[in-house]
């Protein structure tokens, strides 16, 4: 008896010292394992008479489950030690952002993004997109349009021209989408109505300013059209577009070569802390230019100015996107900064809807 107890609490003892999970479980062998020293003395029981088993096996095992509940309380202690040291070591930064899975990573360029909601504004009014190409005759994108021989825009300083062709024609990069217009008209018998989004290029490089920008013009045609049907329809484009109940609109008389009446249109807004709020406040910020097609250029298109008539406009699509999203240098639109993007850019489900949302 006096060896079993002095076995046990030597057990004990190397139990309560065990420092981690390896020493414990080696003297959970020694003691407990087929060739441990309580093990060694159960083994015992079956050499000594009935009597002698009864009592000694009573005490044998009552050390054993002594051994037993030592050692799962101290694993117990072992365990919850490493796990706070793991817990010391790998700290994890709660203030990072949560990533993105996988398939939201990447992001959707505002430009593609405010395209993709203009498109959906004046689907919603009726109108079609209609593209051409970026590489354009002079005859398309200004004689049809009528500018006159001499037009500052059809000099080298303002426009990129291709070499010439043996005829002396020279193709150039277009400088606005109108020329859409023109092969649309072409094409198309009134009434007609579109938008022409895309592209274009023009010799300028500042900060509000690129040699490569985006534009969106639409173009109605038929035989009742007039300046009251313009109106309510950039009313309406700037309301949905800017996401306000109502915004203010002054047109101011301009010039432009393609459209007679020609207007300015500014709209209302407020500027504070460098911020511009639209739809209140007493500024006014002019944002796009518009008019009724010459009869001209009607002419030039092959259509009967005297039977149809019909208006047209035209915005910078990266100008009412710096506008909306509050992007403070045009430049940064086209430096392809990851950094930039991840900032300005739209997770590519967001899909902009008149009912849900254009930039929700």
């Amino acid at each position: 008896m006096t060896d079993l107890a002095n076995l046990e609490t030597q057990i004990l003892t190397d139990i309560a010292a065990a420092s981690d999970e390896a020493a414990l479980e080696a003297v959970r062998v020694a003691a407990l394992g087929k060739k441990g020293s309580i093990s060694a003395l159960l083994a015992t029981l079956g050499k000594m008479s009935p009597d002698e088993r009864k009592t000694q096996g009573a005490v044998i095992n009552q050390a054993k489950d002594k051994v037993g509940q030592a050692l799962a309380a101290r694993r117990d202690i072992l365990k919850s030690a490493a796990l706070d040291a793991r817990l010391a070591s790998e700290t994890i930064d709660v203030t990072l952002p949560v990533r993105d899975p996988l398939g939201e990573a990447g992001r959707i360029h505002p430009l593609s993004q405010v395209w993709d909601e203009l498109t959906t504004i004046f689907a919603d009014m009726g109108f079609s997109v209609a593209e051409g190409p970026d590489v354009e005759t002079d005859d398309y994108n200004f004689t049809k349009l009528n500018f006159p021989i001499g037009h500052p825009a059809r000099e080298m300083h303002d426009t990129f021209f291709f070499h010439p062709k043996e005829d002396g024609s020279r193709m150039l990069l277009r400088t606005h989408t109108s020329p859409v217009q023109v092969r649309t008209m072409l094409s198309q018998k009134p009434p007609i109505r579109v938008i022409c989004p895309g592209r274009t290029y023009r010799i300028d490089s500042d900060a509000t300013h690129t040699p490569q920008f985006h534009q969106v013009e639409g173009l109605v045609i038929d035989k009742s059209s007039h300046l009251g049907h313009l109106k309510w329809i950039l009313h309406e484009f700037c309301k949905a577009f800017f996401e306000v109940d109502h915004i203010n609109m002054r047109f101011r008389p301009s010039f432009f070569p393609f459209t007679e009446p020609s207007l300015e249109v500014d709209i209302q807004c407020r500027r504070d802390k460098g911020e511009i709020r639209f739809g209140e406040g007493e500024d006014w910020l002019e944002i796009l230019g518009c008019g009724m097609v010459h009869p001209n250029v009607l002419r030039a298109c092959g259509i009967d100015p005297d039977e149809y008539q019909g208006f047209a406009w035209g915005m910078g699509i990266d100008r009412i996107a710096m506008l909306k999203y509050g992007m403070s240098d045009l430049r940064q639109l086209f430096d392809s900064d990851v950094r930039w993007l991840s900032h300005y850019g739209f997770k590519p489900l967001e899909v902009p809807t008149l009912a849900g949302g254009l930039s929700s």
